[in-house]
């Protein structure tokens, strides 16, 4: 009889003890990237290239448009939407221009957001739990070790979470929550530029606010090489093209 009285009581012990436990949640993935039919994002779009054989960088403005145009279920059965991104000149005296379709897909089971660009590149851009610190292989579905890559540097990138409902400001003012998704942020060899060495360089940063979507991006991936004859940054070789690219948002409905 003791047994069973000593049994019953630890056993309301336990309960009591799960019960006080704390349950955590999550934002959703959709909080912050509600993708809908007809939604819009316009962006101030810099675009960062190599000029004169390599020697220097230049960055070129414009406005860029990212159009909602349809949604559809993928083949695999999971809520998929078709993005058209369109490109003006910043003075907004010519026409929107189509530049790229792009697909952003929601994967439940997985509980991630996945986000293939005009080369057919799949990354991970978002992923459950969305809590700091939190990382995954965000770049894990794209090639970056066979021969024929030409993305070999994207390779076992942790995209990691942090600023969890954090205030950010763009173009458009000032959002209350928003989430920082680092991607990447590699100097090789470390240590300041120095113009007679080697080094490359990769940074990529997302934000994306509750409610709205992304609002921010940069990204720069550049190869500064050094030879008997020459120095700049690399524009021939396609594995190792100097490029970047950087979105701020300004307006959306």
């Amino acid at each position: 009889m003791r047994l069973i009285v000593s049994f019953l009581i630890l056993m309301g012990v336990v309960a009591a003890a799960c019960n006080d436990k704390e349950v955590i949640s999550y934002p959703a993935l959709s909080d912050y990237y509600p993708l809908k039919v007809g939604r819009t994002y316009t962006y101030m779009m810099d675009s960062i290239k190599t000029i004169n054989f390599g020697a220097s960088l230049n960055t070129t403005y414009y406005l860029a448009k990212d159009s909602v145009e349809s949604q559809f279920n993928d083949a695999q059965g999971r809520l998929s939407f078709r993005i058209f991104r369109y490109l003006r000149d910043t003075a907004q005296t010519k026409p929107w221009t189509y530049l790229a379709t792009y697909v952003a897909t929601f994967d439940d089971a997985k509980k991630q957001v996945e986000y293939v660009d005009d080369r057919n590149y799949r990354y991970i851009v978002l992923k459950q739990p969305v809590t700091e610190g939190y990382s995954w292989k965000g770049n894990s579905y794209i090639d970056t070790k066979s021969g024929s890559s030409l993305v070999k540097y994207m390779d076992d990138w942790d995209y990691t979470y942090g600023n969890i409902d954090q205030p950010f400001s763009v173009r458009k003012g000032r959002f209350d929550s928003t989430i920082t998704v680092l991607q990447v942020d590699q100097v090789s060899p470390p240590g300041p530029f120095d113009p007679n060495s080697y080094q490359q360089t990769n940074y990529s940063v997302e934000v994306y606010a509750r409610g709205v979507g992304l609002i921010y991006k940069e990204f720069i991936h550049k190869t500064w090489q050094k030879t008997p004859t020459s120095q700049g940054y690399w524009d021939q070789d396609p594995n190792n093209l100097t490029y970047g690219i950087k979105l701020n948002l300004r307006d959306y409905k």
